[in-house]
């Protein structure tokens, strides 16, 4: 629903969060992005080899499937 502007993106780089949306290099499977949420670059999101059911700071997993909540931040390189 929302684009970021030059400044908003320059702010959130300097912070060291990623860019709104989903960034380069990601590996993403049997997951529901909400929207508005910040993916970073590299990283790798999977229900395999977890619970079916699953609550974690920055995502759930329900019925096998992962969901990163709306305006969910998934920092750079992380690995669900």
């Amino acid at each position: 629903d929302f684009y970021e502007s030059a400044k908003s993106i320059e702010e959130h780089e300097r912070a060291g969060l990623p860019r709104l949306g989903i960034g380069a290099g990601c590996k993403i499977e049997n997951t529901i992005i909400d929207k508005n949420a910040r993916i970073g670059n590299n990283c790798t999101i999977t229900p395999a080899g977890k619970p079916d059911n699953l609550d974690h700071g920055l995502y759930y997993i329900r019925d096998g499937i992962v969901i990163i909540p709306k305006g969910g931040i998934i920092p750079h390189g992380t690995v669900i």
